[in-house]
């Protein structure tokens, strides 16, 4: 029986008219391989409606795989997510002029949850294709978020797997001097985790700690 892995990505913010994560994750709608199928949604780059839209899909759709995608402009690697916080600390308005300060995400949740994909695999699997890959520590506090942590916290008690993953600037949309990373490239580096989740990794897990 094939398993059914959903992907997210939002719309476009901050006055931006396209997102990596979104145009990464449509290109993979209607993916059916041997052991999985792949379904597509954007969420709403909005506190709270962002929640009620993937947690609708996920009771609706039943995944059993949930990778959220989002931009993180600056950044120059897929970074694969490994702990969401339980607070909204917004640096600026979401697209329905909200601007939270450090406001819980769920009032009755613990202060964070971990992924529940092999964070590391998928980074090793990345690398292995020849992507900018690495584990992050901080899915920072703004939508992005706000989302890993309603995600965890809606399918703690299932078993979904669930995760996120932060894609650079696509070159078009990047400020002078920001890295950036073309759409093949954050594409492929989806397929690599969707593949990872469904069926696991050979893959090196290599350190990825800090000592600071």
């Amino acid at each position: 029986m094939k398993k059914t892995v959903l992907l997210t990505g939002f719309e476009p913010f901050n006055g931006a008219t396209i997102n990596p994560a979104w145009e990464a994750v449509r290109a993979l709608k209607g993916w059916v391989d041997g052991d999985f199928l792949v379904e597509v949604l954007q969420l709403p780059c909005v506190f709270g409606q962002a929640n009620r839209v993937l947690c609708g899909a996920v009771d609706e759709i039943k995944p059993d795989v949930v990778i959220c995608v989002g931009q993180a402009g600056g950044r120059a690697d897929l970074t694969v997510e490994r702990v969401a916080i339980n607070v909204d600390d917004a640096p600026i308005v979401d697209n329905g002029g909200q601007q939270p300060v450090d406001a819980a995400i769920a009032s009755d949740g613990p202060a964070a949850y971990f992924a529940s994909l092999p964070v590391k695999a998928i980074v090793g699997a990345m690398r292995e294709r020849g992507l900018k890959a690495s584990v992050s520590q901080t899915a920072g506090t703004f939508v992005c978020n706000h989302v890993f942590y309603g995600l965890m916290h809606h399918v703690q008690e299932r078993a979904v797997m669930g995760g996120f993953i932060h894609v650079p600037y696509l070159p078009e949309q990047a400020p002078d001097g920001a890295p950036s990373m073309a759409l093949s490239e954050i594409v492929e580096g989806l397929k690599a985790a969707v593949e990872v989740a469904v069926r696991g990794s050979s893959a090196q897990v290599e350190v990825e700690g800090a000592t600071h």
